[in-house]
């Protein structure tokens, strides 16, 4: 209960509005940052965008799972799994609480790294797509 009461202290301090700008702005890097992989965001409409997580269709034939697990091996990132019918073909990138842009970038580069290695070919540099629109937008 004490967490509970620090937590919500430190979202009354710094505002809700303000919270919620700031998974916006996270959500739409890291929405960039899949768009320049030419890889699926799960959520088929972007007026109901999660600001909380983003979910990444991996191509077809590709076990995400075995992805996100090379991922946390190589750098030791976790990455959410799909759940029910799309468990395996997807993973989720989550960008809330207590983060920044530095953390989602390295988070991105992660991914980044991981999907090449496993042998996926990504259209370009979703690292640097979040970068541009984190520099680009500045934090409230």
């Amino acid at each position: 209960l004490y967490g509970l009461s620090e937590a919500l202290d430190m979202l009354l301090a710094e505002g809700l509005p303000r919270v919620f700008a700031r998974h916006q702005r996270w959500a739409v890097g890291v929405r960039a940052a899949v768009t320049a992989w030419g890889l699926p965001i799960q959520c088929a409409d972007p007026a109901v965008f999660s600001p909380v997580l983003t979910g990444v269709i991996t191509p077809p034939g590709v076990d995400a799972d075995a992805v996100r697990k090379l991922i946390h091996q190589r750098f030791d990132l976790s990455l959410g799994t799909g759940l029910g019918k799309i468990k395996g073909r997807m993973f989720r990138i989550g960008h809330l609480g207590d983060s920044n842009d530095l953390t989602l970038v390295a988070t991105l580069a992660g991914c980044e790294m991981g999907l090449k290695l496993a042998g996926i070919a990504l259209q370009g540099s979703g690292v640097q797509a979040a970068m541009n629109h984190f520099a680009g937008t500045p934090a409230a």
